[in-house]
């Protein structure tokens, strides 16, 4: 899974005199007796690509649909720009939202699309003709004008949805999960095409997807959710090498997941006690560890080294049969199985051709990791 990380530069949420644009204050949202939204505090910034991240069911569109007006809150309050949202309908909201079927006009050419809002708003006609002309420009459409929408690809139908959001120049674009409809690759270009777009814009987009790669491409920072709550906000790379829970461990990317007894060591490292006959596993301490406490070792595939012989000078080594190979192209994953039963994966990178693969199924293993390579976890 790769990280995509803004320059260092944009990081606006440590800076403690940066005002966000968008404030979740103690936000709640109950349908009756189910809670969807559980008392939510969160601040997204200005130019900001924000992902939510989560599970179906997780809340991340009702906490959407509460951005742009169509829910509100049952508790809490919900601020843009500063200024309260109760009560201020979608249509009175400096907020266009882009939804996933796109909503085109299948009568009106693709000119006459994006211009449909600009029709419906104070902006003077003499004015309309050059910003439909400059979100074609911005979004590679000029050639495209005159056709229909089903006169043209999905990716560029997604564009169309695009162009038309940012018309009307609003203060935030929300997108419910806007490249759903696109298949694998037409997805991972569009992604690149919305990261381009939205910096030339500085609009402050949000985004909703179940799609870890997607959220980890596209984002400054992702928000993972589960069960109405925000686990962790943080950056990419951040949720991915330092994850704050088993849960956000397991639910972004691949991962290893070793459970047992933690005992807390010098500098930052925890120990892990964890099958009988194994030596105790290092790894850096997670937040709110606790000694003789439950505790979960994680650990990336690609962070796992394999080998033929027993590696010198390295503390956590085990030893183990391959039980099974996926070979994924520019990767192959390794199965590796313990005495005990326990399934660990390793990555290689692909860089000799299949034939001369030096390890099979059935081959006797050694796994080996640093001891900083993986965190031991609460829980």
């Amino acid at each position: 899974m790769q990280a995509q990380a803004r320059p260092a530069e944009f990081a606006p949420w440590n800076d403690p005199n940066e005002t966000p644009l968008i404030r979740f204050d103690g936000v709640t949202k109950r349908f009756g007796n189910f809670t969807a939204i559980d008392d939510i505090d969160l601040a997204i910034h200005r130019k900001e690509f924000f992902a939510l991240l989560g599970p179906s069911g997780c809340g991340k569109t009702t906490l959407m649909r509460m951005l742009a007006g169509f829910e509100a809150p049952t508790e809490g309050q919900i601020t843009i720009g500063g200024k309260d949202m109760a009560g201020i309908p979608p249509n009175k909201r400096e907020v266009n939202m882009m939804f996933q079927s796109y909503a085109l006009f299948p009568h009106l050419t693709i000119w006459d699309n994006i211009a449909f809002g600009l029709k419906r708003s104070d902006m003077a006609k003499d004015q309309i003709a050059a910003r439909v002309d400059e979100m074609l420009r911005l979004t590679r459409l000029e050639r495209f004008s005159k056709r229909k929408p089903h006169q043209i690809s999905g990716g560029q139908r997604q564009r169309v949805a695009l162009a038309r959001s940012l018309a009307k120049a609003p203060k935030l674009l929300l997108l419910d999960e806007p490249l759903g409809a696109l298949d694998k690759k037409l997805r991972q270009d569009t992604q690149f095409e919305l990261m381009d777009i939205q910096e030339k814009t500085e609009t402050t987009f949000v985004i909703v997807t179940h799609d870890q790669e997607e959220a980890m491409t596209v984002a400054s920072r992702v928000a993972v959710m589960d069960n109405g709550k925000i686990i962790q906000v943080d950056t990419p790379p951040r949720i991915y090498e330092s994850p704050n829970s088993v849960y956000v461990a397991d639910f972004i990317g691949d991962v290893n997941l070793i459970t047992g007894t933690a005992q807390l060591g010098q500098g930052g490292a925890a120990l892990l006690t964890w099958a009988e006959g194994q030596p105790e596993i290092i790894g850096t301490a997670g937040e709110g560890l606790s000694a003789s406490a439950p505790a979960t070792f994680a650990i990336r595939p690609e962070k796992v080294n394999i080998s033929e012989s027993r590696p010198e000078c390295v503390n956590n080594v085990v030893r183990g049969k391959i039980h099974d190979i996926a070979y994924l192209g520019n990767i192959s994953t390794y199965h590796v199985e313990l005495p005990d039963g326990q399934i660990i994966k390793a990555q290689t990178a692909n860089n000799r051709r299949l034939s001369q693969r030096m390890y099979t199924w059935e081959d006797e293993v050694y796994l080996s990791w640093t001891d900083t390579a993986g965190l031991v976890l609460a829980g």
